[in-house]
């Protein structure tokens, strides 16, 4: 890039595992500029080349910078490893098993710089079988929400408010609002805000996510303390983009839940407990232990079909 060149309008950043078979669909969906700029693309391999992920992300993306760490970094230590390599003013962090629509995309970075108030976005999420992706959109759920989540009843009543506080389904899907919170799988911002949100290591490296969290509840808490900054969290449901995400079975059920539930507890004990105090600290324990085991057994009873941990 000369001195005269902009940065990238867009720098995505892939974290695969064992994505061979997704990744090219993935990047083939991502525009190569956006308003005449250039977008950039890293992927960082945490399955270490092992199945070819490489040659499929080369062959989709000829000028994707491809990664592979010296060991599986998990998805935060491994975004963050991927952020430290780009330079656009808009970063997208975007799972392997999407597919995007360039429109959809588009939009969301023309909004996103249009807005300085908003500091992170993301539009719906539409699963292969057309089913919207619930978690593209949630709140940060309340003891009640997780009752709720837990119980079935926000299942039972997801027109309602007053049980749907989770994933927010008493809202239009085709709307835009503000959210708690959303997914990992997309999350676009501005790399101001990412940068004021960041945490700095020794090395003066910037790390957007808490690498004490190796899988889940990265996002959760990201989304936390740009709230907490003061940027406003929305989602876009006028425009889609399709995320394949893998319906759980038996087996892998029993490990992901346990690991979504335990890594969004040390969340709240992060956030929720500011002073340590070992009542409130009791208290998300007690509340993520029930929420865990009820979920596990509604799931268990239903075959693992139709119920997700979170």
């Amino acid at each position: 890039m000369s001195a005269a060149s902009p940065a990238p309008i867009l720098s995505v950043i892939i974290v695969a595992y064992q994505s061979r078979d997704e990744i090219g669909a993935c990047l083939r969906s991502l525009p190569r500029e956006i308003d005449g700029r250039a977008v950039e693309v890293v992927v960082v391999d945490n399955s270490l080349d092992a199945d070819g992920t490489g040659a499929a992300a080369r062959e989709a993306y000829p000028k994707v910078d491809y990664v592979v760490p010296p060991e599986n970094l998990g998805f935060g230590r491994a975004n963050n490893l991927g952020y430290g390599r780009t330079s656009g003013e808009c970063v997208l962090f975007l799972n392997p098993d999407t597919v995007c629509d360039p429109a959809a995309l588009e939009h969301c970075v023309r909004r996103i710089r249009a807005e300085p108030e908003v500091g992170l976005i993301s539009p719906k999420l539409v699963m292969a079988d057309g089913n919207m992706d619930l978690a593209c959109r949630r709140g940060v759920p309340t003891l009640w929400d997780g009752f709720c989540r837990a119980s079935g009843l926000a299942a039972a009543f997801p027109r309602s408010a007053w049980a749907a506080g989770y994933n927010l389904t008493h809202l239009d899907p085709d709307g835009s609002y503000e959210v708690g919170a959303i997914n990992g799988a997309f999350m676009l911002a501005r790399r101001e805000v990412l940068e004021a949100v960041a945490e700095r290591g020794e090395d003066g490296r910037a790390r957007v996510f808490d690498e004490r969290f190796f899988m889940y509840g990265d996002d959760l808490d990201l989304c936390i303390r740009v709230r907490q900054a003061g940027w406003r969290i929305v989602y876009d449901g006028r425009v889609a983009i399709t995320h394949l995400k893998g319906l759980s079975v038996a087996k892998s059920y029993e490990a992901m839940s346990a690991a979504i539930f335990d890594a969004n507890r040390e969340v709240y004990l992060k956030h929720f407990n500011p002073r340590g105090s070992r009542w409130v600290a009791w208290k998300w324990r007690a509340a993520f232990g029930a929420w865990k085991a009820v979920s596990r057994w509604r799931a268990r009873w239903r075959g693992y079909r139709r119920v997700r941990p979170l």
